[in-house]
């Protein structure tokens, strides 16, 4: 099975990262693609443009077996709709499952996503979720017939299951880095020092420029 994990990636970071390497694991996956967005159709523009997201994952990732980083969208004219990125990545890889993976907010405005009947075709949907999290009802009505209880169950067919991973994720958010980094604070430790040197180096949502050395 293959894992898709998309995002704007502005910037990434090890709360990212983590998740990556965790979802990897529990589900045995073959590799995780992480698929930085081009143009997000439901949210604003980042704030960085696309090969620059695309170098910062790149420098995330170098050395990490497993962790896959795919420009399909970067490349594809138009806006950025998972629906094309699943059936671009299907035609890749007939063999394989492909699991998408999402945390709970973009989950419950799915139904407002693109041709959001059809991933269901392509691929299993697992949700990120916090301890404690309940599906809305709206969401239910849409999956409920597609919710599986065990993560086994995504392994007896190629696509169609909806599944509910709970981690415990690291409170780390790329709004909050390009924040301190505005404002000139120290972002270290929040993600890996090649992706904090690369924004230094191009001045990437600073005010004013900031040393990595101080």
């Amino acid at each position: 099975m293959i894992g898709i994990y998309g995002g704007t990636f502005d910037p990434v970071h090890y709360g990212h990262l983590r998740t990556a390497v965790e979802i990897k694991a529990l589900f045995k996956l073959s590799e995780v693609r992480l698929i930085p967005c081009a143009r997000p159709p439901h949210r604003d523009a980042p704030m960085t443009d696309a090969e620059q997201r695309l170098t910062m994952l790149h420098l995330a990732l170098d050395g990490q077996p497993g962790l896959i980083v795919d420009d399909c969208e970067i490349r594809r004219k138009g806006p950025s709709y998972t629906i094309d990125t699943l059936v671009h990545l299907k035609t890749l890889v007939v063999s394989e499952a492909l699991i998408l993976f999402m945390g709970t907010d973009a989950f419950a405005g799915i139904d407002k996503w693109y041709q959001w009947q059809r991933l269901l075709d392509y691929a299993h949907i697992v949700v990120i979720t916090r301890p404690g999290y309940q599906m809305p009802r709206p969401t239910q009505e849409n999956f409920g017939a597609h919710w599986v209880s065990e993560r086994a169950q995504l392994e007896t067919d190629q696509a169609g299951k909806v599944y509910f991973q709970t981690l415990t994720q690291l409170d780390i958010s790329a709004t909050a880095i390009r924040t301190l980094l505005q404002q000139g604070q120290d972002a270290r430790f929040l993600l890996p020092d090649k992706v904090l040197n690369f924004i230094q180096q191009h001045h990437l949502y600073q005010a004013t420029p900031f040393n990595l050395e101080k």
